[in-house]
């Protein structure tokens, strides 16, 4: 069978639903995209229309979203591009999901500390915060820059 894979990049639009399923965790979330364009005419950027899709995710791939995503982070979503129609009250509606098979945080637009998670971590946590971290949230202020190794 041939897939349609996508990347996108955009923002979480929803806090990520976890539930455990008899196959493993299931995450779920919505993700926007909005485009942007040069505009010559204008010499600036213009943000087009947004873009909403349902991401959703199985397994280690959900625990892990679950512990470390929360709403307006940006994201790189990578999988499955997957068009459903549905009938609802009489109107037949088009939903687009992407089944992700990678996920992380969009570093244009900040920094991330990565964790890697053990193997038989299967509960999900709320979102882990180090105390810099933590600091840094409490203070209102950015992350601080790795010091220069010489």
């Amino acid at each position: 069978m041939n897939d349609t894979l996508v990347t996108v990049v955009g923002n979480v639009a929803t806090n990520v639903e976890f539930r455990d399923t008899a196959a493993g965790g299931m995450a779920r979330f919505r993700f926007a995209v909005q485009s942007r364009r040069w505009d010559r005419t204008s010499g600036n950027w213009t943000d087009g229309p947004t873009s909403f899709y349902t991401v959703f995710a199985w397994r280690s791939l959900a625990a892990n979203l679950a512990a470390s995503v929360s709403v307006g982070e940006p994201l790189v979503v990578h999988g499955r591009l997957k068009v459903r129609e549905e009938d609802a009250d009489g109107r037949r509606r088009t939903y687009v999901d992407i089944d992700a098979l990678a996920a992380g945080h969009d570093l244009t637009r900040g920094t991330a500390a990565f964790c890697r998670a053990s193997r038989g971590e299967s509960q999900v946590s709320p979102r882990q915060q180090t105390p810099d971290r933590a600091a840094q949230a409490d203070s209102g202020g950015s992350p601080q820059q790795p010091a220069a190794v010489m």
